[in-house]
């Protein structure tokens, strides 16, 4: 027997991804948004690529980026990945909080440039890794921690009342708690 189909898209924390399709969607992927602010406060965000590796976002950039300024100031940052054009097709997304450390020590870039070269270049992988390999460049490593998570192919199966009540995860605070008290400042509750 089928759930009952949804009323409306205002809850949807619900739709968490599942722990292995998250891993693997960090594992394929190869890019993300990554966020940061900056010294006056504005959120500011960049497309780059990164490697999931070890619980760990690493990522690379040249140290006079204005972002690397930016997480030695204050290292909270974001990250973005979403599903679209990847094995896992659209309508799933991750974002992960947490702090960066910026490395710009040999130990780190001998094992990093190679691997991170490896999953976006496996074909000419020496090349890249001989390229990014310059005196300025320096190695981001992003340790999440907090997660929010969204599969929109759960959505779209409790939009028609396939999706058991098992496969949903339990609200975030923002349906649980501030969902209704919107509806009832809106006087619909």
């Amino acid at each position: 027997m089928s759930e009952p189909a949804l009323e409306n898209y205002e809850m949807v924390s619900i739709y968490n991804l599942d722990e292995d399709v998250k891993e693997q969607l960090l594992r394929s992927g190869r890019e993300c948004t990554f966020n940061w602010a900056t010294k006056d406060g504005w959120p500011v965000g960049v497309i780059m690529a990164y490697l999931w590796q070890d619980g760990r976002f690493w990522l690379t950039a040249g140290a006079h980026r204005h972002r690397i300024s930016a997480v030695r100031r204050d290292p909270r940052v974001s990250i973005v990945v979403n599903s679209t054009g990847g094995p896992l097709g659209p309508a799933k997304a991750v974002t992960a909080k947490g702090r960066c450390v910026v490395h710009e020590d040999r130990e780190t870039k001998d094992w990093f440039y190679p691997a991170f070269s490896r999953h976006l270049y496996p074909d000419d992988a020496e090349s890249f890794a001989k390229f990014l390999d310059s005196p300025i460049r320096i190695v981001l490593e992003v340790i999440p921690e907090k997660w929010i998570t969204y599969d929109g192919e759960k959505m779209a199966l409790d939009s028609t009342g396939e999706l058991p009540e098992a496969r949903k995860g339990p609200p975030t605070e923002s349906d649980a708690v501030r969902l209704g008290a919107e509806l009832r400042r809106r006087g619909l509750a």
